[in-house]
């Protein structure tokens, strides 16, 4: 972070914001709901018993010395955060309603605030697709585009390797924790070389959960996302999704209808991503992007306002009971409930502090299972 974001930051709200983020049911959503109602995160610790009892249960924070141990573990690692409000956070990540409130992070910062493209696809990927991918990082780099992708075998790799130094690496394990194991060295070189970044505190090993939160800052960091061979149900496809749901472009180099592996970028193109032969055609799509994609993938969802609202009563359980666990809309729950949005969001904030809450991608909400 620079200096001037470590000054408009005291050590005390960094140490407070850190440990709101890791209390129990706190998700990036509720995060920031309770940052803008309350103002600081300290204020928001100290409500958080009476927003718990509304929901029903009795809440307790997470431990300070928790907190304390992973920032020291954080500066072993070398590393730094980078808090949601802070001058070097990446604007177009901080669009998202999800975006991570807190990121740890090492290397050149300043790459997230340039021009990138996600590129991803199959770990087992053929050896045409994976240079393909080098290829296509190369000259994307060369035109100023930062190359931005999840260190996973095959594409991945390929890509963050075509696009030295000019590339952003995205892990779902913590900062100091190499995954897969077979790119330890290609991860030391991207936080030296390029830029590395995490969701998770330092020390997790990456779970089956962390790799659809990683896939969804892939996709929030880019203008586009670029999936160059993947199976129809693979994580590459989640990322397209989850970019055609922030508004960005989603583009796919077709194959062959034999290749398995080829069968989700043609299913991407039949279902509106713009089909690229070249990395001329990422150029191209990229340098014009003014929020509003050729692809017709998907529709982009609208974004959470959290401007601060006064208390506003909604009982949590009349809500909770408009719900199941099938996810469903939130504008959907203010319509069918007749309170305002306040209310719900209020209600709904309730509910995930106590547990009984699930989010979803595109502002759905359900209960826990």
């Amino acid at each position: 972070m620079s200096s001037e974001a470590e000054e408009a930051l005291s050590r005390e709200e960094a140490f407070a914001r850190i440990r709101l983020l890791r209390s129990p049911n706190i998700g990036p959503v509720s995060y920031r709901q309770l940052l803008a109602r309350f103002g600081t995160a300290q204020l928001a610790l100290d409500a958080l018993p009476h927003i718990g009892k509304r929901g029903g249960r009795q809440y307790r924070a997470i431990a300070p010395e928790i907190i304390a141990e992973e920032i020291s573990q954080v500066r072993r690692a070398g590393a730094k955060y980078l808090f949601h409000d802070q001058p070097d956070y990446p604007a177009l990540l901080n669009e998202l309603e999800s975006a991570p409130p807190v990121l740890t992070w090492r290397g050149d910062v300043s790459l997230a605030s340039r021009p990138c493209v996600a590129m991803v696809g199959a770990r087992n990927a053929s050896a045409a697709a994976v240079k393909l991918a080098r290829e296509f990082a190369g000259a994307l780099a060369e035109e100023g585009i930062v190359v931005v992708s999840g260190l996973a075998r095959g594409i991945d790799g390929a890509a963050h390797e075509g696009a030295f130094p000019a590339t952003i690496g995205v892990i779902a394990s913590g900062i100091d924790v190499a995954y897969p194991p077979q790119h330890a060295e290609l991860q030391e070189r991207i936080a030296g070389e390029g830029l590395l970044l995490a969701e998770q505190p330092p020390g997790t090993e990456p779970r089956g959960s962390h790799f659809p939160s990683r896939n969804r800052i892939i996709a929030g960091l880019a203008l586009g996302t670029l999936v160059v061979e993947a199976a129809p149900k693979s994580g590459s496809l989640i990322t397209a999704r989850l970019a055609g749901e922030a508004g960005r472009e989603v583009m796919a180099v077709p194959g062959s209808p034999l290749d398995a592996r080829s069968q989700g970028c043609n299913q991407l193109i039949r279902e509106g991503a713009v089909l690229v032969q070249a990395p001329e055609d990422v150029v191209e799509l990229l340098s014009g992007f003014d929020g509003r994609p050729r692809s017709t993938f998907r529709e982009a969802v609208g974004v959470m306002d959290y401007a601060p609202v006064e208390l506003v009563e909604a009982e949590p359980a009349e809500i909770g009971g408009l719900l199941t666990t099938a996810p469903v809309a939130v504008d959907e729950l203010i319509r069918q409930s007749g309170e305002s949005a306040a209310a719900v969001q209020m209600a709904l904030l309730e509910l995930e502090i106590s547990g009984e809450l699930v989010r979803h991608a595109g502002g759905r909400v359900s209960l826990a299972g």
